[in-house]
């Protein structure tokens, strides 16, 4: 018997696996990728997961979903969590795919690393079952560490698992894992508490502020991670860096439409504005860039320049602010 297991790379999703293997049951891995999971490490190509795979020893898909799930961050079927995470719509679409993957892989259940309780949108009883019926997988979805509390699944009533070395863990406290961890001798998981960037309240209102102003796209999302983000107006907002990494980051996420204001003779920071950029928002994001520079004056010169346009210089100095709403987001 084989299972197939949703690896985060957390420690939740490492314990289910270590469960399941411990009743000699043969698992195989795989991993969804979005572009709003922190759970990234340098080793084993960059990624938390395949770190956890190859120390667990079970065999690891990684699976990029960012277009779909871009589209359900958009318009969620069942709303969001506290801030802009779609969760329940998440593991709808991460079971789907996965169910998908189990008719090629010869795996016969999935197990996941969810806990009852510990998040309040995705996580309760009603919301488990809702999962598992609208991924098509009823009866198919073994949740170990809270086995005991749950509905017998599948494997259970047909002998592949045995339900009393399952477990039942329950609610937000994570004291249970970290005594199970223990006993395993696992030290090592770089996402003890979750890494989606949607459940965090600073990013959450970038994203939803870009949503309100424009159709997203995927390079949107990307530039959401790095800077200061200034709106400047209905169409146009600006991103500034706040260190040489972030600098070299943004001139790499450009886009040849984009300004790029960057201080002249001073050390400071690089911009980036995108969308529809007149003459008097090119002097309002120069006074920003200055403000940010090591001399902070507005007489700071400012070289700006597009890719598909000439580079030119423009002294930030008097602006009419008195029909500009800024706001940083």
């Amino acid at each position: 018997m084989k299972a197939l297991a949703l690896l985060s790379g957390g420690l939740d999703s490492i314990l289910a696996i270590r469960v399941i293997k411990e009743q000699g049951i043969d698992v195989e891995a795989i991993n969804f990728v979005t572009p709003f999971c922190q759970c990234s490490s340098k080793g084993c190509g960059g990624h938390a997961a395949g770190k956890a795979a190859e120390k667990l020893g079970v065999p690891l898909t990684v699976r990029d979903i960012s277009y779909e799930f871009m589209e359900i961050v958009k318009r969620p079927k069942h709303g969001y969590g506290k801030n802009m995470n779609p969760c329940i719509d998440c593991r709808i679409l991460m079971n789907r795919k996965a169910a998908e993957y189990m008719k090629d892989s010869g795996t016969s259940f999935i197990i996941t690393g969810e806990v009852l309780g510990q998040r309040p949108m995705s996580q309760h009883m009603n919301a488990l079952r809702m999962i598992e019926k609208e991924s098509g997988l009823s009866g198919l979805i073994l949740r170990p560490l809270s086995a005991k509390l749950l509905p017998v699944t599948t494997p259970e009533k047909e002998g592949w698992v045995d339900r009393e070395r399952l477990l039942d863990m329950r609610g937000r406290t994570r004291k249970p894992q970290m005594a199970l961890a223990e006993g395993f001798n696992i030290k090592d998981y770089p996402c003890p508490a979750g890494g989606c960037l949607l459940t965090d309240p600073e990013f959450a209102r970038k994203i939803r502020d870009l949503f309100d102003h424009t159709e997203a796209t995927m390079d949107d999302i990307h530039l959401l991670k790095v800077g200061r983000h200034f709106r400047l107006s209905q169409e146009a907002r600006l991103v500034v860096g706040r260190d040489e990494g972030e600098n070299k980051r943004l001139l790499a996420l450009s886009k040849e439409d984009d300004v790029q204001f960057k201080t002249v003779d001073v050390a400071g920071p690089v911009g980036i504005g995108r969308g529809s950029f007149g003459e008097p928002l090119i002097h309002l994001s120069s006074r920003i860039i200055a403000r940010y520079s090591d001399s902070a004056r507005t007489d700071t010169k400012i070289c700006v320049s597009r890719r598909s346009a000439e580079e030119r210089d423009v002294i930030a100095d008097k602006i009419d602010n008195g029909v500009l709403s800024v706001y940083r987001i």
